[in-house]
């Protein structure tokens, strides 16, 4: 890792010593002592002593080492840093007499002498100490972001930094007299922050120390509040003076994340921590760990199966189809699709599904020539609202307000409606042909496609309108990603479009998938909702990696037009693909994986892995 640009003109001066010092070189005459990083050597006799436990050596072998020393090239700057980031580890896990040796041997510095000392007065709490340093450090500071500051600010921010944890501490042991005089003689002079110094002395109304650590969001006096202190006066010293804390961990963790982050099939929660990954290999996800792979073939259909999606708990899929019912299968432990109920009556088809927040109630649309909504109770298999406001609507698509008590509903013919539990009109908006709806997380805005090639936001409250997304060719349907950025869109002859929602651009066209004028819906899934699926007209489903314009996956074994592909929100490793051949196909990883794809995996990712399957 480069050191940072400030200070640069030091950095031979503070990395490693110069001249004789370079590579662990020293030699004086008539009883010279040199200390390197706490080794200690006397060439005035016959003998070489140190302090870290390493055996005594004659003058002719010290003569022969200093030989061979002397031939080792001069190390570059990378060379430096890798070995400064390796000294910091070393002297973390408190292998001190190793790290001394061996910056003595590379004739580096693990950081600047002042630095070392203003550490040691830091945490061992000697504020005045600590504070007379700063006049040293002045001269090494830089700013830590773009905009340039001057040493002069930036020790003034240090000093109330450090003054901010001594008033603390007095506080904490109750000597009040002691704090005023830090918060009167010291803070406020200093005219910086000054609505922090404000909240600062009200801390003086706590009754006891619980108190104040509680309002302050303070560790207490002791080893912890002070290294956090430290690692946030490290960050107004360059590199070169003071390593950033656990530097090396950082880069170890950054590497994992990027390996993981660049893995396409990749599909587990990312574990921050270094214990549960090997770092004596690459990371790689192997297609066998991806659901590409048919776990079941659900039939009990009768006709083309129109839509499918997955309760929001991942407990329950629904799906609805032409043949006028709808089933919800229930996800078992082992996650199996068993029966659960069959919701009839639907007389024109069911092609669009709902689950209410809570996954209590599921509404069912049916397709463009019908005018009626249905309101399941879930749990007792009940009719709670059957919805039709006219035998002219056309109520096909539908999405539910945040709060799980109002939902809207519209469909092509100009309906566009906010309803509550029991189908009671709360508002309507004329002359909206709606495609597809979404509530936004705001439980204000309703997101809906038109005939009119775009999206639309609505709002209910103040009705205002907007316009987002703007395509070229029919939106036959869309879906938001849970975070409410992006949008995903399926349009006609075009294939599947990525949006982002925030900026109103068009962020990828994911290739391959085949679209008509059929209505096929898409998908955000996995974890982190890395990952989008669709259905196509050409029996397929295609998956892709939200970053990735090709697809990673094509899964063959539907017959007909696949109409619509639901992710488990909370399996990441199961797919649901509805068909218009009668089926709905449920997709996992590969039943077995052999020792080459186990490798691939990582502690955690083979616990999660082993545990799908049991």
């Amino acid at each position: 890792m480069q050191a940072n640009g400030a200070g640069q003109g030091q950095d031979s001066e503070l990395s490693c010593l110069n001249n004789s010092a370079q590579n662990g070189e020293s030699s004086s005459a008539g009883g010279a002592h040199t200390n390197v990083n706490g080794l200690s050597t006397t060439n005035n006799g016959n003998s070489v002593s140190n302090n870290i436990g390493i055996p005594a050596a004659s003058n002719n072998a010290v003569s022969s080492d200093a030989n061979s020393v002397k031939k080792k090239k001069r190390l570059s700057q990378s060379e430096e840093d890798v070995i400064r980031l390796i000294g910091q580890h070393l002297h973390d896990l408190g292998l001190n007499q190793t790290m001394d040796l061996l910056m003595q041997e590379s004739g580096c510095r693990l950081e600047h002498p002042s630095a070392t000392k203003f550490s040691n007065h830091v945490v061992e709490g000697e504020w005045d100490k600590a504070e007379s340093d700063l006049n040293e450090l002045k001269a090494l500071m830089h700013s830590p972001s773009a905009i340039v500051v001057s040493p002069t600010v930036l020790q003034l921010r240090m000093k109330f930094l450090l003054l901010q944890q001594k008033y603390l501490e007095y506080l904490e042991d109750a000597k009040i007299l002691e704090a005023l005089q830090v918060l009167r003689a010291e803070l406020t002079p200093l005219k910086y922050n000054t609505e922090r110094i404000h909240i600062l002395s009200g801390y003086l109304m706590c009754s006891h120390a619980e108190d104040l650590r509680a309002k302050a969001e303070w560790e207490g006096k002791g080893t912890a509040s002070r290294t956090k202190l430290l690692d946030k006066l490290q960050t107004y010293l360059p590199p070169s003076v003071m390593l950033p804390p656990r530097r090396l961990q950082t880069l170890l963790r950054q590497a994992v994340e990027l390996q993981r982050e660049r893995c396409l099939y990749h599909n587990t929660k990312l574990d921050s921590g270094l214990d549960s990954v090997s770092l004596l290999l690459d990371h790689a996800c192997s297609r066998k760990q991806f659901p590409c792979y048919t776990q079941q073939i659900l039939t009990e259909h009768c006709n083309e199966v129109w839509f499918c999606k997955f309760s929001n708990d991942g407990t329950k899929l629904a799906t609805g189809s032409k043949d006028t019912t709808v089933i919800v299968w229930h996800v078992n432990t082992s996650h199996q699709l068993k029966l659960m109920k069959t919701l009839e009556g639907h007389a024109y088809g069911v092609s669009y599904l709902a689950w209410s927040p809570d996954d209590t109630y599921l509404i069912a649309c049916g397709p463009d020539d019908c005018s009626e909504l249905w309101l399941w109770n879930v749990q007792t298999g009940e009719l709670r609202t059957k919805m039709s406001q006219s035998h002219e609507d056309s109520l096909t698509s539908v999405a539910w307000n945040p709060d799980g008590k109002r939902f809207v509903t519209g469909g092509q013919r100009g309906q566009f409606y906010q309803c509550d539990l029991d189908g009671n009109l709360l508002d309507s908006w004329e002359g909206v042909r709606v495609q597809c709806l979404w509530c936004l997380g705001d439980a204000r805005t309703v997101l809906a496609s038109d005939t009119h090639q775009r999206i639309r936001g609505y709002n209910f409250e103040d009705l205002t309108d907007r316009n987002i997304v703007q395509e070229d060719h029919p939106i036959m349907s869309f879906t938001v990603s849970k975070n409410g950025r992006l949008a995903l869109l399926n349009v006609a002859t075009q294939g599947v479009h990525l949006w982002d929602l925030h900026d109103r651009v068009l962020v990828r066209k994911y290739q391959g998938v085949t679209q008509g004028f059929y209505t096929i819906h898409s998908c955000f899934g996995g974890h982190n909702e890395d990952f989008i699926a669709s259905g196509s007209e050409d029996h397929k489903v295609y998956i892709w990696h939200r970053r990735s314009e090709l697809p990673i996956a094509e899964l063959t074994g539907h017959t007909r037009t696949v109409n619509c592909v639901s992710w488990n929100p909370v399996v990441p490793g199961l797919l649901a693909s509805a068909s218009d051949d009668g089926t709905v196909r449920i997709w996992g990883p590969a039943p077995f994986l052999d020792v080459q794809d186990a490798e691939g995996l990582n502690g955690t990712d083979l616990f999660y892995w082993s545990s799908y399957f049991h």
